[in-house]
């Protein structure tokens, strides 16, 4: 199923998404006609993989390298795009790491890693598509956080602490830039089969999860191209949408 022209003539920028979840939001979005900007720190091969899928589907994209931790890299990146693009309409938040361990023995290296990639990034990112976004009067952000953010985790304590922290970033800036027609919200995937999860023992996780089974990297991504399209996603703002099979409720 393609969407030629939900997003047509508009720019969006994925962090990660080179792979995982931020591959399928990449490719997601390539099918709405809208210019698909692939963001990727280490993986240029998949990155470039992603641009040639969408583009093979009728789609535009092109692959930016960016240290979303890096606040030189992030300003140039956004620069990059809107000298070649013009425009920035739609932000997704995507890039991430885990570095997990027991509080007690985290290596403080460890929590600052994954700190500065997965919530200083996004308020690096978002701050620097601002002055875009209040210019044009509109504009999409949404931040992929984690079911984790919301309900903690034993051997997680950075990556919950990062998560929870996107979940008030959120909040905060969809108050702030609400009334100039730009829209902040935050997917919360559960447990979804990626790279990052195919360790995990699946049989005592999903007694966990009513739907009883993971979720896929395309489920997460139809949410994100529903909040991003028009009229679908106008209305809603500082909103947390949970993609987790049922596991976390109330």
């Amino acid at each position: 199923m393609t969407y030629p022209d939900l997003l047509s003539g508009q720019t969006a920028l994925v962090t990660g998404g080179s792979r995982g979840i931020g591959k399928a939001v990449a490719l997601a979005l390539g099918e709405t006609g809208a210019e698909v900007i692939v963001n990727y720190s280490n993986s240029p091969g998949k990155a470039e993989e992603v641009v040639q899928t969408i583009k093979a589907h009728g789609g535009s994209a092109y692959a930016l390298r960016a240290n979303i931790a890096e606040e030189r890299d992030v300003d140039e990146l956004v620069k990059a795009i809107l000298e070649r693009s013009g425009r920035l309409d739609v932000l997704v938040n995507n890039a991430g790491i885990t570095r997990d361990g027991l509080l007690m023995r985290m290596k403080t290296e460890d929590w600052q890693a994954v700190i500065n990639l997965n919530l200083t990034g996004v308020f690096l990112c978002t701050r620097a598509v601002s002055r875009t976004m209040l210019k044009q009067k509109r504009g999409r952000i949404i931040n992929i956080t984690s079911v984790v953010g919301l309900i903690g985790n034993a051997g997680q304590t950075n990556y919950a602490s990062a998560k929870a922290g996107v979940i008030g970033l959120t909040k905060s800036t969809a108050k702030e830039f609400a009334s100039r027609g730009i829209t902040v919200n935050a997917v919360a995937p559960g447990f979804i089969s990626t790279d990052m999860t195919k360790e995990l023992k699946a049989e005592e996780i999903l007694t966990a999860i009513p739907l009883g089974s993971f979720g896929t990297p395309e489920q997460v991504a139809g949410t994100v191209r529903f909040l991003a399209a028009d009229p679908a996603g106008s209305y809603i703002t500082g909103q947390v949408i949970q993609v987790d099979g049922g596991m976390v409720m109330g």
